[in-house]
């Protein structure tokens, strides 16, 4: 099968989307599957085309979003090139300039077109409307998000039963959507796989020892990750036990910010930003830490879940539809309520080395339901449909009529 994914990040930008791409392309390709990508060029204004990997990277403007561009619409240099490739589908993986070339590419050419919707745009909304007009907004992503996600399509992929109950319950979505968990490579996270040297080495940069008791979060630094949840929870845990310790992997717009907020609240010897890491290193720094922990609510799914368990950590996060199908209390992790119910569960796995071991193991063997071997066939059995449900276009039409009337 020839497949082409199109989407606004990729390479070298680092996120949890990007990962995800990186992986399903990998996996398809170890399956015999062609896979080309359409994406923007975070680089430079210019087109380029890496024959090797397959890549078309279209220049664009930036956003302002991190470190994301937009392209035009219908960028016509890159048409000649795609229409070479004779895909057989298209995966959109987001909604803006690419996703809507994609669109418009499908319905020239008469290309049966998946999507995987990936963020919930409603809990970004703040971005740009800096806390005005929010309810209009929401109203507008909610019309936005039902047109490039249902009418546009052939086939919805959504990760999480909290996504599927978005369109069903809250947007009224009558297509079929199919839910499938992204997967991940779990085999580099494997903890057996680290090179103890350049693991011994970040524990002397950020001193930590075998006395201390660290968790890690790991994404990007902003308002809708809920991060001064972690600051309050600190406070009172170094008070019980001063080698508690919170590893913060990532950048984003709020970073200065929180870290101001960590000496005001005295909490800057147990509180590290790191910053942005090479995503090649991304496994190393999970040994780091014992147990992994998130406080957000704005997730479709949080692949950093499925990469710290693959890393054997349980996962202690807040109790959110978008990690119940994955944390399962008691064996791989936790779900806490509030500040006061994490702080429990943090102290009870300080004390308690073998519930901890033991949810160790769980975590890694829960990790391997998210695999990508699985995750690829699953978005196979997509395509195959996507593939067998599209319908006839007009130059099909045409040629059908005229061998309905001369056979």
């Amino acid at each position: 099968m020839r497949i082409g994914i199109f989407t606004e990040t990729y390479t070298p930008y680092i996120s949890g989307l990007v990962t995800s791409e990186l992986m399903l392309k990998k996996a398809l390709e170890k399956k015999g599957h062609e896979v080309y990508v359409v994406t923007a060029n975070l680089t430079n204004f210019h087109y380029d085309y890496d024959e090797k990997e397959k890549i078309l990277r279209i220049p664009g403007i930036p956003t302002g979003i991190y470190d994301s561009r937009l392209t035009s619409i219908y960028p016509i240099k890159a048409i000649n090139k795609i229409k070479s490739w004779n895909l057989d589908v298209i995966h959109s993986q987001t909604e803006f300039a690419i996703g809507t070339f994609a669109r418009l590419f499908a319905k020239q050419y008469n290309i049966p077109i998946v999507h995987t919707y990936h963020t919930m745009y409603e809990d970004y909304v703040h971005y740009i409307t800096k806390g005005h007009f929010d309810k209009s907004s929401k109203k507008l992503v909610e019309y936005l998000t039902k047109f490039y996600c249902d009418k546009t399509i052939t086939e919805l992929i959504v990760p999480t039963k909290k996504a599927y109950d978005l369109f069903k319950k809250k947007y009224n979505v009558e297509r079929n959507i199919h839910i499938i968990p992204t997967g991940i490579e779990v085999e580099r996270f494997y903890k057996e796989k680290i090179d103890s040297k350049k693991l011994n080495k970040l524990k002397k940069e950020y001193q930590i020892s075998k006395k201390d008791f660290t968790l890690i979060f790991v994404g990007r630094i902003a308002e809708e990750k809920n991060i001064p949840f972690f600051f309050n929870i600190t406070q009172d845990l170094i008070k019980i036990n001063p080698n508690f310790k919170l590893l913060i992997i990532g950048d984003g717009p709020d970073k200065e910010a929180y870290e101001k907020l960590t000496k005001e609240k005295h909490c800057e010897n147990n509180i590290i930003f790191t910053g942005k890491v090479p995503w090649d290193d991304i496994p190393i720094y999970y040994q780091l830490a014992n147990a992994f922990i998130s406080a957000s609510q704005s997730e479709t799914q949080g692949l950093t879940i499925i990469e710290a368990m693959a890393a054997s950590l349980p996962a202690l996060c807040i109790d959110d539809e978008s990690f119940a199908d994955t944390v399962i209390n008691d064996l791989n992790g936790y779900l806490f309520k509030d500040e006061n119910e994490a702080k429990q569960i943090i102290l009870k796995l300080i004390k308690d080395k073998k519930l901890l071991n033991n949810m160790q193991i769980n975590a890694r063997n829960s990790a391997e339901l998210h695999s990508s071997k699985y995750f690829a066939e699953k978005v196979l059995d997509v395509y195959k449909l996507a593939i067998k449900n599209r319908k006839p276009g007009y130059r099909e039409k045409i040629t059908n009529f005229f061998r309905k009337v001369f056979s």
